[in-house]
């Protein structure tokens, strides 16, 4: 099972039978056996038909819409929900629960700090020249999570976890764009649009992230928009922006390694507006390596889920 990507100009996906039809201008490029997709992601002016959309939902295969040139998440459907009422009566209860929540945030930020420091750590291994820098950063996640492990679960809100998490985001920020050369004018996190290549690829490698987490959720009966860290917001599925976060890491692994290797480089983005988006040739090469990074991020969001599912099925926090 594996991921269609439509993002080029004038590609209409249809079907025919159990296959998926590529045209292009009206002619026809390909087919794919519906059975070897899993998700399909669209972007730009590819269009796709309703049959096509049906046989997608029937055959409980998510899409991924992603709108205008900055590639932002503009509708994600899943077809075949599992429909258990009950799991959902339980996640709005656990919503509902300070306690319950604090406890889950305080998890999730404490994941997310670990592995924020264990990179860093690991980067400064890999640039010498950085090291200083790297460590000073990781040292400074490494005191923020030493606080909260010892914090009595009684001094916990979800302002102060945010406080936490925010301070150790500046502290991440500030290491990790050491080890970007100047030319990729990354000096901190950006985004809405994101203005500098490095930013450009993480908010869309977040984004097809992202993605795989509501559809995590969606598989397991739970609802996506109720988060225990997020709060509920218009059109933020909350509960897949708290699954992501101990993973996000890895995403910014893969993006250093991408610029560390050239295999994407500055003349590969163009800026428009404000916003510094990916060519069309480096988003072929992003779609295609973040495949070979995406299928253990997919099991572990699944296994995720599953363990929220589970908790919620025993009724412990």
């Amino acid at each position: 099972m594996g991921t269609l990507y439509l993002d080029r100009k004038d590609l209409e996906l249809r079907h025919e039978g159990q296959h998926l039809c590529l045209y292009e201008a009206g002619n026809r490029r390909g087919t794919v056996p519906l059975n070897q997709v899993d998700r399909v992601v669209m972007r730009g002016r590819a269009t796709i038909t309703t049959g096509a959309l049906g046989i997608l939902a029937e055959a409980g295969v998510a899409l991924l819409v992603l709108s205008g040139r900055q590639g932002r998440s503009a509708a994600i459907m899943q077809g075949r929900l599992r429909g258990d009422t009950q799991r959902r009566i339980a996640q709005y209860a656990w919503y509902a629960d300070d306690a319950v929540r604090v406890g889950w945030s305080r998890l999730l930020v404490a994941l997310k700090l670990r592995a924020q420091a264990a990179f860093l750590r690991r980067l400064g291994e890999a640039r010498p020249d950085c090291r200083p820098a790297l460590q000073a950063g990781a040292r400074q996640i490494q005191t923020a999570l030493t606080a909260l492990n010892a914090a009595p679960e009684a001094e916990l809100s979800l302002p102060r976890l945010n406080g936490i998490e925010g301070a150790a985001a500046a502290a991440y920020f500030a290491a990790f764009t050491q080890v970007f050369p100047p030319s990729l004018k990354f000096t901190g996190r950006n985004r809405r649009p994101p203005r500098d290549p490095v930013n450009a690829a993480l908010s869309l490698a977040y984004t097809l992230l992202h993605f795989e987490a509501v559809q995590a959720c969606q598989l397991n009966g739970l609802d996506p928009y109720v988060g225990f860290y997020h709060e509920p917001a218009h059109r933020r599925e909350s509960l897949a922006a708290d699954l992501i976060e101990p993973l996000r890491v890895h995403i910014d692994r893969w993006v250093w390694r991408l610029f560390a290797d050239r295999e994407l480089r500055a003349e590969d983005f163009v800026e428009d507006n404000g916003a510094c988006l990916l060519k069309k040739e480096g988003r072929a090469l992003f779609y295609a390596r973040y495949e070979t990074l995406a299928p253990p991020l997919r099991r572990l969001l699944r296994r995720y889920g599953l363990a929220v599912v589970r908790r919620l099925t025993e009724g412990a926090p």
